[in-house]
């Protein structure tokens, strides 16, 4: 059963990008889709402490914003790009529809 209004978990999912260590772990998932990276790649590509990485790995996925996959004994992270796309598509569904404050033409091109 779905939610009539997940403004609520959207809300949380921008909360958890919101914080700029998380929205940098963010954009390297992005820029390794669809591979991903593993734990290591990606501290390295930050160069964070690995308990930081973590905790800030665990809220992106907490939100559903990133994926985990065990690869034996490494953790491999993506980036959930269809969570991505309907945070995306819940921001812009207002402006591009009844008020066209955005038409959905300049959504498509900034993308």
């Amino acid at each position: 059963m779905s939610d009539p209004d997940p403004t609520a978990r959207y809300a949380d999912m921008l909360a958890a990008i919101g914080a700029e260590p998380r929205l940098r772990v963010l954009r390297e998932l992005l820029k390794g889709h669809p591979e991903g990276l593993v734990a290591g790649e990606l501290q390295q590509r930050l160069a964070v402490p690995g308990s930081t990485l973590s905790h800030h790995l665990k809220k992106l996925e907490h939100e559903g914003l990133v994926r985990i996959e065990r690869q034996g004994t490494f953790l491999r992270y993506r980036a959930d790009t269809d969570a991505l796309r309907d945070l995306l598509g819940f921001l812009f569904a207002e402006c591009c529809s009844r008020s066209g404050a955005i038409q959905p033409e300049e959504v498509l091109r900034c993308c």
